[in-house]
């Protein structure tokens, strides 16, 4: 007698937002080994011509993508393969392959496997940031090369199923953005994070997606049942009863806050006992306003400014910038927006910047730092934000801020910029706010000091438990322990919100903590005002929000913090609260 084996269960990084059900469709990015191919010297100059012939296609190849994807999705999505087209100029990978061509009289194919393979080698061996951005993009195009070289078949093939769960080590941005979402439910993979290209453009194109899963591509078989959360980060292969049920709810719930959308879009975040919570909306693109404001945000409490630099070749010049910040600005008229300035440094450097490797670049140049040494970098975002600040309510969100002399010299930098454009006739915002990034355990404890100088705390609870915890919030094998109700986490934030209040000065939470449900309920009982999540995710907290009481959040909260660790506060709150918190549809703790 066969039993049914239990689900398997894997929680990765939420990429893209959705929840979707199908049958596992594995893509094998598979390259024959090249055996070490000499030719003859008559042979070399032929093989050169393939090589750049191959170039060339690619070249093509690419620039209709690049094409295809503008019209479908929009300028900034179709720029994420300027990366891939700029190397096929690159002296690294051109000049290298040419020359092992004519001096090892390789063939093309062996000569260009083999300079790519050297660059992954060299790249993967630093942990500068700049060229860990390029891996992807250097596998995408090894394959494409290749794949015109030794004419191998695509890894995917569409057919004519419905319901397809992409699953693979890793996903190029070339093919997701040619999938259609009437055919894949969602897609899954070992590596990747958010600000992955592909899971870029799979939120462009509404595909549920889940990132940084370890071994799921290795573990999962074709046809297999699997269940796809892209909100919570959560896969279930194989899904059991109990597992379907909860997915039935989990969808019924977000298709029924869909269609209630228009009309819940316009409830304000009110608590049953009458206490007003500002729900704003995060954004990565300037595209996403649209569908933000009609999610119902009050606001967009963090516009991520990075996608402007990351992977760039060039400096973005003011106008590009200005253009961006006004699109979000006009869509929400009368309503704040908080732009992020370049929160660069860590995993995010762009390759135009030159910076020399670090041991440890998430403890070295990040956010502020970056921000105030490439000063006319920085300085030319600034004059861009004062100009969007003439078409509405723009507020400026400084990132990684550990000390008052970093907010002083961001005054500085802003008054600069708005004098150079009051000279030079152009109109701006003659007042802005300007506030603090709460992340480190030093901000937060110094955040009475910092509350007295700036308009604004946010806190960014993704990074305040990365550096409190000392835990890689990418490692997904530390992801267990990367715990947002640790007792040292949540004292932390409670201390901010007492320092904001003690200015009368907004403090808002714009990570992923805030747009779960024991995390959105918990942060408002600990004296947070504003929240700023997904968009896909304001229906739920929403809804979330005008189930409760904020009094009885205040007191669950109060209970919280007595707890001595995280297992004891999960369920100090979920014991306060578990009635309201079912509204959610999500597993306790997520």
């Amino acid at each position: 007698m066969n039993e049914r084996r239990a689900p398997v269960v894997r929680v990765g990084f939420p990429a893209s937002e959705g929840i979707a059900r199908g049958r596992v469709r594995r893509i094998v990015w598979r390259i024959p080994e090249l055996p070490h191919t000499v030719v003859q010297d008559s042979s070399s100059a032929r093989e050169l011509e393939r090589f750049h012939s191959a170039l060339d296609h690619a070249r093509r190849e690419l620039e209709r993508i690049k094409a295809a994807t503008e019209a479908r999705l929009g300028h900034v999505e179709a720029r994420i393969f300027d990366p891939q087209i700029l190397m096929l100029d690159d002296p690294e990978v051109v000049d290298g392959t040419a020359r092992y061509i004519r001096e090892n009289r390789l063939a093309a194919a062996r000569a260009f496997d083999w300079r790519m393979l050297e660059l992954k080698e060299l790249w993967s061996r630093t942990s500068h940031p700049m060229f860990l951005d390029r891996l992807n993009d250097l596998a995408d195009l090894r394959f494409r090369v290749l794949g015109r070289l030794l004419d191998l078949p695509s890894p995917w093939r569409a057919g004519d199923t419905d319901g397809i769960v992409i699953v693979a080590r890793e996903l190029a941005p070339s093919l997701v953005a040619g999938l259609d979402p009437e055919r894949v439910a969602a897609l899954a993979t070992d590596e990747g994070t958010r600000t992955s290209h592909w899971a870029i453009l799979a939120r462009s194109l509404g595909i549920p997606a889940v990132a940084g899963l370890g071994d799921i591509a290795a573990t999962t078989s074709d046809g297999q049942a699997i269940i796809v959360d892209g909100r919570s980060g959560r896969v279930v292969v194989e899904p059991d009863r109990r597992e379907a049920e909860h997915f039935r709810r989990r969808r019924a719930a977000i298709r029924g806050w869909e269609r209630e959308l228009r009309a819940s879009a316009g409830e304000e975040a009110i608590t049953l006992d009458q206490r007003g919570v500002v729900l704003r909306a995060n954004l990565d693109l300037p595209g996403e306003a649209l569908q933000a404001r009609r999610h119902g945000a009050d606001g967009v409490g963090l516009f991520r400014t990075e996608f402007l630099v990351v992977g760039r070749h060039t400096v973005p010049d003011e106008e590009e910038q200005y253009r961006a910040y006004r699109i979000v600005t006009e869509a929400f008229r009368g309503r704040a927006v908080f732009i992020r300035t370049f929160d660069l440094g860590g995993d995010k450097f762009p390759v135009f910047l030159h910076m020399p490797p670090e041991e440890n670049p998430f403890l070295g140049r990040r956010g502020v730092r970056v921000c105030l040494e490439e000063s006319e970098l920085f300085l030319t975002q600034l004059r861009a934000i004062l100009r969007a600040g003439a078409h509405g309510d723009v507020r400026i969100m400084i990132p990684m801020v550990n000390t008052v002399s970093e907010l002083a010299a961001v005054r500085e930098l802003l008054d600069t910029a708005g004098n150079q454009l009051g000279r030079e006739g152009i109109p701006f915002a003659r007042e802005i706010k300007v506030g603090a990034m709460i992340e480190t355990p030093a901000a937060a404890l110094k955040a009475p000091e910092l509350a007295a100088h700036a308009d604004f705390l946010s806190i960014g609870t993704n990074d305040l438990v990365q550096y409190t915890l000392a835990i890689d919030r990418t490692s997904t094998r530390l992801a267990h322990l990367f715990d947002e109700f640790d007792p040292a986490v949540l004292r932390m934030i409670a201390g901010v919100a007492r320092a904001g209040r003690s200015r009368g000065i907004e403090v808002g939470a714009c990570g992923e903590m805030a747009a779960r449900p024991l995390g959105a309920v918990l942060l408002l009982g600990l004296g947070v005002e504003a929240l700023s999540v997904a968009w896909a995710s304001l229906p739920e907290i929403r809804k979330l929000v005008r189930s409760c009481r904020l009094d009885d959040l205040r007191a669950a909260a109060s209970d919280v913090l007595e707890a001595p660790t995280s297992t004891d506060a999960k369920r100090a709150l979920t014991e306060s609260l578990g009635d309201v918190l079912d509204v959610g549809v999500f597993p306790l703790g997520t």
